[in-house]
């Protein structure tokens, strides 16, 4: 590594052990939905169209939002309502509209295909600030892995690049072994479709995706992805990021506009639908720390996340002599199982090699 990386990973490392130590509350997922219109391969959460799990009341997640402004100022947080397909809701605009009188800023993630004209005025009326659209590869690619949506996800991309307000927006694409190869070409369809900021995610063995492995790249197949990521970025002409997959070695601020962090618990706390409260949304074991149909979130949020606060206990097996465990400290809590054990590590599996 270079000396100006080892720099940047101490500071981040400082940084990390004020934030274990403060927690201040950043960013909080509600799972307002497990219904989804599509059944993609890669689903994390395998969301299908009739869940065993009913949507929350908005009332619900309303008095949690009452009780995190007790403990913090509301526009410092931000709520994303997340799914399932968040749009599926028939009181989704409602449910912005509430968020956004209580002071907090409001996003959210859509596969694109409900986002049409009248829903985008309606969900800007109601105060929406941040919305991502998956887009995952071109045409081919993309309906293999979500089922014919393209059209949708393309027309929710060109109303968002035809708007000009202040909503913050980007795509994100999951990267597998059917669309690698075509990532050039993605790159200048988006150019080309006016998107600016892009977003790189690779898919982990959970939920639905671990019965395809093919959706899961080879070592050869991740590292390529990160020099596609560093030329991208360094042609200036789309804002390309990866996400946050764990600590890269050597491409550590080159692929991110951050070191490497595992803000769950930290910064980031969610709200499942079946009122479970845990970390990053990305979380699929259970690490639930409460529940808000029995515990304040606030009570739960301030005194019941050491297990993600202090990751000493994960300072074991393969991570028990890795050189990289100052900057790394056992890497994302959705590459982990439900008793602490790494279902998967990037880092040790491909990148280490590089260094």
């Amino acid at each position: 590594m270079r000396l100006r990386q080892l720099i940047a990973l101490e500071r981040m490392r400082q940084q990390r052990q004020w934030l274990e130590k403060n927690h201040p509350l950043r960013q909080l997922f509600w799972e307002c939905t497990l219904r989804c219109n599509l059944s993609c391969r890669h689903c994390g959460s395998d969301c299908r169209k009739a869940p065993v799990v009913p949507d929350m009341p908005l009332e619900h997640f309303l008095k949690v939002l009452d009780d995190v402004a007790t403990m913090t100022q509301p526009a410092r947080v931000l709520v994303n309502t997340v799914g399932g397909e968040p749009l599926v809701r028939p009181d989704i605009v409602e449910c912005g509209r509430e968020i956004t009188k209580r002071g907090f800023g409001w996003g959210f993630v859509t596969n694109g295909v409900l986002l049409t004209p009248s829903m985008l005025r309606d969900v800007l009326d109601a105060g929406l600030r941040t919305v991502a659209v998956s887009l995952d590869g071109l045409e081919t690619e993309h309906n293999w892995l979500r089922g014919g949506s393209y059209d949708g996800a393309m027309a929710a991309i060109s109303l968002l690049a035809a708007h000009h307000g202040d909503v913050l927006w980007d795509v994100i694409t999951c990267v597998n072994q059917r669309n690698i190869s075509t990532l050039p070409q993605l790159k200048q369809h988006l150019i080309a479709a006016g998107v600016r900021k892009w977003r790189i995610f690779t898919i982990f063995p959970q939920g639905r995706a671990k019965l395809h492995p093919e959706l899961f790249l080879t070592p050869e197949q991740y590292v390529s992805v990160m020099d596609f990521i560093v030329a991208t970025r360094r042609e200036g002409q789309i804002n390309l990021s990866y996400s946050c997959e764990g600590f890269l070695g050597r491409y550590e601020g080159e692929v991110r506009n951050h070191i490497y962090r595992c803000d769950a618990g930290t910064m980031t706390a969610s709200v499942l639908a079946n009122g479970d409260i845990s970390g990053c949304m990305s979380i699929r074991a259970h690490y639930a720390q409460g529940n808000i149909y029995r515990d304040r979130f606030s009570d739960v949020w301030q005194h019941r996340f050491e297990a993600m606060r202090d990751r000493r206990w994960l300072k074991r097996d393969a991570c028990k002599d890795c050189k990289a465990w100052d900057w790394c400290v056992g890497g994302p809590f959705h590459l982990r199982g439900d008793d602490g054990e790494m279902l998967h590590c990037n880092y040790l599996s491909s990148l280490q090699a590089c260094d």
